[in-house]
């Protein structure tokens, strides 16, 4: 397939937020960018002038586009910062400090200290973020101080150099904000408890920590200590109301790979993450054709030896949504929870967006490979015994049983093909019965594609239940049509596809795309019918007017509604305004007609 032009490629973009990059026609990346909205972003770019000269260059040496799509616009501010730092793209601005995003760190020692930092120091400490800005860590570190009382100094508290009496407590001891583990008078448990609880905040876990200060609290309530119980209230309402919700990315997940695959009847594709302190500092998906119907097991362990020698990744271990064998001396996770499971789930949403990506493209640039995927993945959908190149579908319309009617709308390769639409009135069936009407338009719909030797649909689909299939079943068989055409029913409520003989219903995915054409026949159908309907109305509203009036023909009804629009005005016209339009003859009968209705 030939690659597709920079205007496809910028059509097709997804409007969530993420990460996009541009390269040159060498396959260099000249520019990482983040957006709240992909496509409105990258668009931007080739329909706005530019006044600074380097962006008139940028946009000119564009040849590919390849994104990555995140959660949020906080996400993908970190990504385009790990990219940009990793790849150092011609086009992008870099902070001569070399600038990082903070961390929040629990120091490896024997009483921890927690405080801010950019530097990721590999001592045994343990690191929570990054953070977009100083601010959301001095929050949330704030939120901490005013729950537990740590230490803020930086003494080497070994338990010699405590009972040596090296230290003196300090101001932050008097101030209440430190128990003074200096001196030995808090215990080394009681603080890892508080350290353990911080640890559980910082990664957005504040139920053990509530938990512990409502039982303090009916602890002091029940010892009649009421200011102490009045001071681990307020601790808990100040938990309660805390509301600086970040991402937290948790930085143990390190030199790790990710790997998931989504598929079609033809194409497997496969998107690899490679992250290290939890940051994403690689993505890519590739496209993999499917020669002998390969499973996802096979192709994603193909794709996982070929990407990771194509990268270079050393990596030890991966994580992937199915078990797979690449014989390789590798850890093999399948995450079900927490964060591996997320990143697990963000590698399946780029692999997702991506095939989107190409469908999109496809159809444009290849029109007959989209419609043979499509096909075939509608026959495997369906369990169709031949791809559904012909559909027709089949709606009832009547209002209170008034003008029964019916339409019968034909697609084409996936395509409404209009001019082989079909009206019906309802002729052999008494009053608002949907399943006989059904059972009738059926029957002369193929009765006279058989009169006239014209080609059967491979699929029926009537709008309803049980029943209309039950009705148009029975019109087949009256044709001898039983097996070589098939027929099915979907019912409006919950979208259930009927089939004959069978009471279970079968439930397709909401987003699937054979759904979504069995849909827009069935409302095409709806809107089709409804539409004559409405035509059959009119006009029997009119006859039951202007054409009952005695020596009034067609062609004055017509002068009449051309000048005053609607049977009402004409019912309210007085003789003279009548008179001007179709003369006095006429007039005389039209306005004697509705004066004898006023009596």
């Amino acid at each position: 397939m030939q690659k597709p032009s920079l205007d496809i490629q910028v059509r097709t973009l997804p409007t969530g937020p993420g990460v996009y990059q541009y390269y040159d026609k060498d396959d260099k990346l000249l520019y990482v960018g983040k957006a709240k909205n992909l496509k409105k972003r990258v668009t931007s770019y080739f329909t706005k002038s530019h006044d600074n000269y380097k962006t008139k260059v940028l946009v000119k040496k564009i040849n590919t586009i390849k994104h990555i799509v995140v959660e949020t616009e906080t996400d993908a501010l970190l990504l385009e910062n790990n990219l940009i730092k990793k790849h150092q793209p011609r086009f992008n601005v870099m902070l001569k400090d070399d600038k990082t995003y903070p961390w929040i760190c629990i120091k490896k020692e024997r009483f921890p200290r927690v405080f801010p930092t950019r530097n990721l120091i590999k001592d045994g400490s343990e690191y929570f973020g990054p953070y977009t800005n100083f601010k959301t860590v001095n929050t949330l570190l704030d939120l901490i101080k005013g729950l537990y009382q740590l230490r803020t100094c930086n003494y080497d508290l070994s338990q010699q150099k405590i009972e040596s009496g090296k230290f003196k407590v300090c101001l932050e001891y008097h101030l209440g904000n430190c128990k003074g583990p200096c001196e030995g008078l808090q215990e080394e448990k009681e603080y890892h408890q508080n350290i353990e609880a911080i640890r559980e905040i910082v990664k957005g876990n504040f139920k053990d920590s509530l938990n512990r200060f409502r039982k303090q609290m009916a602890d002091h309530a029940e010892k009649m200590e009421f200011e102490d119980a009045q001071r681990i209230k307020e601790k808990i309402e100040v938990l309660e109301k805390y509301q600086a919700k970040s991402t937290v990315v948790n930085p143990k997940i390190s030199n790790v790979d990710v790997f998931s695959i989504i598929s079609d009847e033809s194409y497997g594709y496969v998107n690899f993450l490679q992250l290290s302190y939890g940051a994403i500092i690689r993505s890519h998906t590739t496209e993999i054709k499917k020669k002998l119907e390969e499973t996802d097991k096979e192709l994603l362990e193909l794709a996982i030896i070929e990407l990771r020698q194509r990268f270079g990744s050393s990596s030890k271990e991966i994580y992937v949504p199915i078990k797979v064998d690449v014989g390789e001396d590798l850890k093999i996770t399948i995450p079900q929870l927490g964060d591996k499971k997320k990143i697990v789930d963000l590698s399946i949403r780029n692999a997702k967006y991506y095939r989107q990506e190409r469908f999109k493209q496809i159809k444009i640039i290849d029109p007959d490979r989209h419609v043979k995927r499509l096909m075939a993945q509608m026959k495997k959908d369906l369990r169709l015994p031949e791809e559904p190149k012909h559909i027709e579908c089949f709606d009832n319309s009547n209002i209170q049983g008034t003008n029964p009617v019916a339409a019968c709308v034909v697609f084409k390769n996936g395509k409404p093909s209009k001019k082989e639409y079909r009206k019906f009135n309802i002729k052999t069936v008494e009053g608002p019965n949907d399943f006989a009407s059904m059972e009738e338009v059926v029957y002369r719909r193929y009765k006279r594609l058989l009169d006239e030797e014209q080609p059967l649909p491979q699929l029926v689909i009537v709008d309803g239940g049980k029943g209309q299939l039950s009705s148009g079943l029975k019109a087949l068989d009256d044709l001898n049509l039983r097996g070589k055409i098939t027929i099915i029913g979907i019912a409006k409520r919950l979208e259930e596809i009927y089939y004959p003989g069978d009471s279970i219903p079968l439930y397709l995915d909401k987003k699937s795309e054979t759904l979504k054409i069995i849909q827009h026949l069935r409302n095409e159908a709806h809107r089709f019918g409804i539409t004559f309907h409405r035509q059959k109305r009119s006009k029997a509203a009119l006859d039951t007017e202007l054409d009952t009036i005695p020596g009034i023909g067609e062609k004055t009804v017509i002068e009449l509604l051309k000048h005053f629009r609607s049977v009402k005005r004409i019912s309210r016209a007085t003789k003279k305004e009548l008179i001007e339009v179709v003369g006095e003859s006429r007039a005389t009968k039209v306005y004697n007609y509705y004066l004898s209705k006023k009596e």
